[in-house]
């Protein structure tokens, strides 16, 4: 199991960023990964895929913003017809580190870092970006115009039905008006 830990944090480890000797201004950064960085998460929804990050860092004494610009993809399989088939995911997001006294995450998009902090790694960030961004419904190429047509049609209505004075005739199930003939016969 061992080697296995060295291999993610061998390949996670190219996502980190040097933000001890950074001047206080805006620095870029470009990343890049393939099936190796995803296959780096536990319980991964994408197995194969590749992006390019651009991420714009800008530095003062009190945080850290980062802004994110994600071009991907990824290898899903399809809801429908189980089928893979390649899905370009695009984000932009943005995430801020504020500098304090202790390790916490405030909130999804901002959390508080020691100010002696040497680096930052932002490899689960990416992941948790290209993750977010996927449809819900995974639907290959071919099926969508079919799918845009089905959610036009109104299938349940709120509507009540106008009462008439015209007696309704009751349903009877077919299975039982077979039964009724064989009575009648005899």
């Amino acid at each position: 199991m061992q080697p296995f830990c060295e291999n993610v944090s061998k390949i996670l480890s190219k996502y980190d960023i040097n933000i001890q000797g950074l001047e206080e201004k805006v620095h870029t950064f470009e990343f890049e990964g393939d099936d190796k960085f995803f296959g780096a998460f536990e319980q991964s929804f994408i197995k194969k895929g590749h992006f390019k990050a651009i991420v714009k860092l800008n530095k003062n004494s009190a945080l850290i913003q980062l802004d994110f610009d994600i071009t991907a993809n990824v290898e899903l399989t399809c809801d429908r017809s189980l089928e893979l088939f390649e899905e370009p995911i695009s984000v932009k997001e943005r995430y801020i580190y504020k500098f304090g006294d202790r390790h916490e995450e405030i909130t999804d998009e901002i959390e508080m870092i020691p100010h002696g902090a040497a680096t930052i790694n932002i490899a689960q960030h990416i992941y948790d970006f290209i993750c977010v961004s996927l449809p819900m419904k995974k639907l290959h190429p071919r099926f969508r115009e079919e799918d845009i047509d089905e959610e036009g049609l109104l299938v349940y209505t709120s509507e009540k039905e106008e009462p008439t004075n015209e007696p309704k005739e009751q349903e009877i199930d077919p299975r039982w008006a077979a039964l009724s003939k064989l009575r009648m016969n005899n």
